[in-house]
């Protein structure tokens, strides 16, 4: 069964869902709901998103379409750097420092200003809709002056050579990868790259009132339970209404767990369990 994954191929999507299935084959689509749609369907086995990156925050269309439109188990989670690498066509290798346009997506652009502005100044820096159409782009078109910013693995796609490695201005840029899939079983933690296991769960509150996001705390807290994100989505239900994303620092047990959830919907919450899943670094 294939590995669905946020495409174009050769992405750093693709580069996670290679690192958590590296022998299993990989379908790539082109947008977020089409990719849960998929795996929801059963024309795949998992499906390979983004969740989050270091320095654009949230993917928020992954967050709402789970909740609201498709509410598949995430069985797995991955962290990978992001590297941005500057490319050219092999004819143009030698020539490099004298290219007149740079192709990449808009993030990518902006994660390397730095670099662009110190060593490549003056050269156009042209828009694309992913780093991997970049770098195609740039090998189709072997005698442009051009560049193109990618990761390594559209490097050797394309047959680009990498001229410059790790243009991006911050060292810390990572993006977090969730894998979902109708399946309960979740990902093996025998695997070089675990890192431990972690619970993500959905908390509305029945109204806004002082201290209710301090109760709902509170739960976790006396329990001794580590919450590694807290964040706050519109509830799509009128003005001013949230839902509170919860990130726990721990695997779902027979009791600190369940018992903290009972208490929260004691107080007239809502809570809707997203998956307790194994996370791996890059």
């Amino acid at each position: 069964m294939k590995i669905g994954y946020l495409g174009p191929k050769a992405t750093f999507t693709e580069a996670a869902a290679a690192l958590l299935f590296p022998s299993q084959p990989r379908e790539p689509y082109d947008t977020i709901p089409d990719c849960i749609d998929a795996a929801a369907a059963g024309e795949i086995e998992a499906a390979v998103v983004p969740l989050e990156n270091a320095l654009e925050g949230s993917v928020n269309l992954t967050l709402d379409y789970l909740i609201h439109e498709q509410p598949l188990p995430i069985i797995g989670e991955i962290v990978v750097p992001i590297e941005q690498h500057l490319m050219v066509h092999p004819y143009f290798t030698p020539h490099w420092r004298e290219v007149k346009e740079v192709y990449s997506h808009s993030h990518a652009i902006a994660q390397c200003r730095k670099f662009l502005h110190t060593v490549l100044k003056g050269a156009k820096q042209v828009p694309m809709t992913s780093t991997s159409a970049a770098a195609k782009f740039v090998s189709e078109h072997p005698h442009l002056p051009a560049a193109a910013i990618a990761n390594r693995l559209a490097a050797e796609k394309y047959g680009l050579v990498i001229v410059q490695e790790n243009v991006h201005d911050y060292d810390y840029n990572h993006t977090r990868f969730i894998v979902v899939s109708r399946r309960k079983e979740t990902l093996s933690p025998a695997s070089p790259l675990y890192a431990g296991d972690k619970t993500t769960v959905v908390v509305m509150l029945p109204q806004d009132r002082p201290g209710a996001l301090h109760q709902v705390l509170s739960a976790f807290a006396w329990r001794r339970l580590n919450l590694t994100k807290i964040e706050s989505r519109p509830a799509k239900t009128g003005l001013g209404n949230y839902f509170f994303i919860i990130d726990i620092d721990a695997p779902m047990d027979d009791v600190l767990i369940p018992g903290a959830i009972a208490e929260i919907e004691a107080l007239g919450c809502t809570v809707q369990l997203l998956g307790s899943y194994p996370y791996y670094f890059a």
